[in-house]
């Protein structure tokens, strides 16, 4: 009996570093999906026929269209990027306490800046921007606390039960190094300025880079979805880490367009284009592997965790079909990017839900759960297919209300579809929120050992 007690307090101190490391993080990303969400109501309504005539949206949408960008795509993306890190390498750091500190001061300073004077919105590709150096200053705050997590990943030997997954992350913690290291030597190559020209050359390069370790954390959490958070148990684990290299071979190709040609370059324009738009087939080997792995599951999270794989490879999948089909500076372009970041975003969802025993949080309904995945996929796939419609017809992005110019049936048909579909995924992401947030207040030490306890609701 005396034999048992040392392995029970080390269980309780591992848990309790892991609640230390990771749950930060995952209050970050919801947080950022809450603030996101609420810009995300008003754009919708000021891009719907009808609806958005009735108010002057025109600068207020570009202002809301930045905040939600950074919110719901950088930081939700790399905050669960963090927190997927901080899994299998626990630890009370001071680095990890700073990460932390910087990340949320960043994105407080990111909300609160359009409220403090923040100037002229820009629609730059990936990080958009407001004029101002309050809001320079929080992406400078968050961008820091990111590289001191991936810092750390890099840094932190693996342990614990997600250990088979270490070299995979680092993987995806040494491309976000990489893509920021890309950020620094585009800026001294482009000097100084604040134009729209001179952020979508700022970000061009990184921002594409960037994408491939969210692709491979996304196909990570389609492989814990379907193990169960058991990647110990997988079928030829040795393929693992060779496939997740393979996703992120085509970095590689960066090397010699950096080398080769200028930031402010055609060449280096397009050779980054066609970098991400053919270089996502490397992902392809792994994604087939992580449907080789499914099983028959008896789990009280099975059937959930399966809904959120289901729903992530059907949005992905589209958004990738659609890269395909851009002709043209029209709402095709959203179509695409859309499907696949909520294919990422779904992802980070189901894996959220599978995670709370982990992090000492009780479990909502599977049920309730499972209907928020289905109706804000069902939402986001009305959304998408609106815009590709409508985007065949020459309908302009970044435009709203009369700026559209929907003088078609066709055209005001599609972009109806694509406010219906807003604003059912609308639905669907407060209800995640409305999910998680009561879950998270309300913690609860999971029974058992493990990922693979069973876990308890909350009612």
């Amino acid at each position: 009996m005396s034999a048992a007690a040392p392995s029970a307090t080390k269980g309780e101190a591992d848990a309790e570093s892991i609640h230390n490391a990771a749950r930060p993080w995952l209050i970050l990303g919801v947080s950022a999906l809450a603030g996101a969400g609420l810009f995300s109501l008003l754009l919708v309504l000021s891009r719907t026929p009808v609806i958005g005539d009735w108010f002057p949206w025109a600068n207020f949408f570009r202002t809301a269209l930045v905040v939600h960008v950074n919110l719901s795509v950088l930081i939700w993306f790399l905050g669960f990027s963090a927190l997927l890190w901080s899994l299998d390498a626990p630890s009370g750091s001071r680095l990890v306490r700073a990460s932390q500190g910087l990340a949320f001061a960043g994105t407080l300073t990111i909300v609160i800046a359009p409220f403090l004077g923040a100037g002229e919105p820009l629609l730059n590709n990936y990080v958009p921007m407001l004029q101002h150096p309050l809001f320079y200053a929080g992406l400078l705050l968050f961008g820091a606390g990111i590289a001191l997590q991936a810092l750390q990943r890099l840094l932190q030997p693996a342990r614990g039960v997600f250990r088979a997954l270490a070299p995979s992350l680092k993987l995806s913690a040494l491309v976000v190094l990489g893509s920021l290291l890309v950020l620094a030597l585009n800026g001294y190559q482009l000097n100084s300025g604040s134009s729209q020209a001179y952020f979508e050359l700022l970000f061009w390069a990184p921002g594409h880079l960037l994408q491939f370790s969210h692709t491979l954390l996304m196909l990570l959490a389609w492989l814990l979805l379907v193990a169960g958070l058991q990647p110990g148990a997988l079928k030829h684990p040795r393929w693992l880490t060779p496939l997740a290299a393979l996703t992120l071979a085509p970095v590689l190709f960066a090397i010699p367009l950096l080398l080769l040609y200028t930031v402010d370059s055609m060449e280096s324009r397009q050779g980054f284009t066609d970098l991400m738009r053919f270089g996502g087939l490397a992902s392809l080997p792994l994604a087939l592997y992580i449907l080789f792995q499914l099983r028959r599951d008896t789990h009280p999270l099975a059937s959930l965790r399966y809904t959120a794989l289901a729903c992530s490879l059907t949005l992905f999948a589209a958004g990738g079909v659609l890269g395909f089909l851009i002709d043209g500076v029209n709402v095709v372009i959203p179509a695409h990017y859309h499907g696949s970041i909520v294919g990422v975003t779904l992802a980070f969802m189901g894996l959220s839900y599978a995670l709370l025993p982990l992090l000492g949080f009780l479990v909502p309904s599977p049920v309730w759960a499972r209907r928020q995945l289905l109706i804000y996929a069902s939402g986001q796939l009305m959304h998408i297919t609106g815009l590709a419609w409508s985007g065949g017809y020459g309908v302009q992005r970044k435009t709203a209300g009369a700026a559209q110019g929907l003088d078609q049936l066709p055209e005001i048909a599609g972009m109806a579809l694509m406010g219906t579909g807003g604003l059912i995924s609308i639905i669907g992401g407060v209800l995640y929120l409305l999910l998680m947030i009561r879950s998270m207040g309300r913690s609860a030490a999971p029974e058992g050992n493990g990922p693979a306890a069973r876990p308890q609701r909350a009612r």
